[in-house]
């Protein structure tokens, strides 16, 4: 899949050293990673509220988020797109694609999120027949109901900060963010308990809140694009009624395989979960706490891997094989320096991170013990996380994602998982067995990411 853009850059000089590469990838970098950060605040604040409804709402909300990010998840891939073709077409001086690009986008955000909404909308159905009680699968459909409505404007604001940053600003989406992270808390403790002459929806309200943000964050991000510099030069939603049926089956045959290896990775977790809830309740407690800790710590690789996209994205745009390999290796090497020292600060405070959540009680013991040594034996695994996705993001600034979804198979299902299974049941390892499984699984495919990139970059001449 590798086509490079023809027209050579006349806007954008490529770094000569290898500390002008480290210093272009972080700015763009931190702002990304920041409004993911945001992200992660803003989920966190709507369970904090929702927990105030009771035990039975907060196992709700878990139930009806996992519905709703399997389908979101898919259409997060297929959006993720905009911003390497936008990139190349930046590196390329090519405002015309650059335009087309974020155009298509949107149009795939809207369309994919009609048959995307099925899922949340039937979410009870789906529920019960994965064999949940039906009070818990009644009670997560009320949020699921609230959620549904906000997937296109999320996906929209996705598309919108991939041309953000294709262009060299991350910051707007990250001021959006902040932004938008006292309202959403607002929101939804308004419509939760009907305060201000507002109805009590409960964990309707919670999902509307979320849907209305969604709204929100898309629409200010829009006008953004519209109207300010530098955005407004590349005249964004001029035509934007035209459907762009080639650029957007070029969208389409990059965007479906990196859906499918998050859904491979999410089916990956979520089974570790199943085989966790297998094992005991004190081991299924200490890995999503674990998991937890990792979810925040993997918004560090994730904005770095998103920086990858775009710098290697200009790199191929400007068709200069040798910035493309450089941008590549700046990326790996800012995310190993980084994530080993947040890993080495994990390693060294993980009780206190365990009893964080778990409190100091003595009959907590157990669970923060476990939940320690999870954490010890995941050092490895937050490394390997952190390579694959860096890695990942820099072959799609070269449109290479459909080998990143066979390296997702290998590593999360033919190694991954069978490797937890045998180490937690037939070694008898049981929840440290099966992070080792995960740490291995996501070490092969990280491996085989960083070989792809070398021989694609060996291809382009360099």
């Amino acid at each position: 899949m590798l086509e490079a853009v023809r027209r050579p850059s006349q806007q954008l000089a490529a770094p000569n050293h290898l500390a002008d590469e480290f210093g272009e990838t972080l700015r763009l970098a931190v702002p990304m990673m920041l409004t993911q950060l945001g992200q992660i605040a803003m989920m966190t604040t709507d369970l904090a509220l929702i927990g105030r409804l009771g035990e039975d709402a907060v196992a709700a909300a878990a139930l009806a988020h996992t519905v709703y990010f399997i389908s979101f998840t898919f259409g997060l891939g297929l959006v993720a797109a905009v911003a390497p073709l936008a990139a190349q077409a930046f590196g390329a001086g090519d405002v015309r694609r650059i335009r087309r690009s974020l155009r298509v986008g949107l149009w795939v955000a809207l369309l994919i999120s009609l048959p995307m909404m099925a899922s949340p909308l039937y979410g009870e159905e789906i529920l019960l027949a994965l064999g949940q009680t039906p009070h818990s699968a009644a009670l997560a459909q009320r949020y699921l109901f609230g959620l549904a409505w906000g997937i296109a404007p999320a996906l929209g604001f996705i598309a919108l900060r991939g041309f953000m940053g294709a262009v060299n600003r991350p910051q707007p989406p990250l001021w959006i963010t902040f932004a938008a992270i006292p309202a959403n808390a607002v929101l939804v403790y308004l419509l939760i308990h009907g305060l201000f002459g507002l109805p009590q929806l409960g964990l309707l309200g919670a999902g509307f809140a979320t849907t209305l943000v969604n709204f929100g964050t898309f629409f200010a991000a829009l006008a953004i694009a519209a109207f300010r510099k530098p955005f407004s030069d590349y005249h964004p939603l001029v035509r934007l009624w035209r459907i762009d049926g080639p650029l957007m089956r070029e969208l389409l045959m990059i965007g479906a395989p990196i859906s499918f290896a998050l859904l491979m990775e999410y089916g990956m977790f979520s089974s570790a979960a199943l085989l966790m809830g297998l094992i005991s309740t004190t081991a299924l407690a200490a890995h999503q706490v674990a998991l937890q800790v990792t979810a925040v710590l993997f918004m560090i690789p994730l904005g770095i891997g998103m920086a990858a996209t775009v710098r290697v994205g200009h790199a191929f745009g400007r068709n200069e094989p040798t910035a493309v390999k450089r941008a590549g290796l700046v990326a790996t090497l800012l995310g190993i320096a980084l994530v080993a020292a947040l890993t080495l600060a994990i390693m060294i405070g993980r009780y206190a991170l365990a009893r964080l959540f778990f409190g100091g009680g003595e009959t907590s013991s157990e669970t923060i013990e476990l939940t320690a040594t999870l954490l010890l034996v995941g050092s490895t695994f937050f490394i390997a996380d952190g390579l694959q996705t860096i890695m990942g993001g820099a072959l799609r600034g070269l449109n290479d994602t459909r080998m990143t979804l066979v390296f997702a198979f290998i590593g999360y299902w033919c190694v991954g998982f069978p490797t937890a299974w045998l180490l937690a049941f037939n070694f008898h390892l049981g929840a440290v067995g099966v992070w080792i499984g995960l740490s291995l699984g996501t070490f092969v495919y990280a491996t085989l990411l960083i070989l792809r990139f070398q021989r694609l970059t060996r291809r382009l001449g360099v």
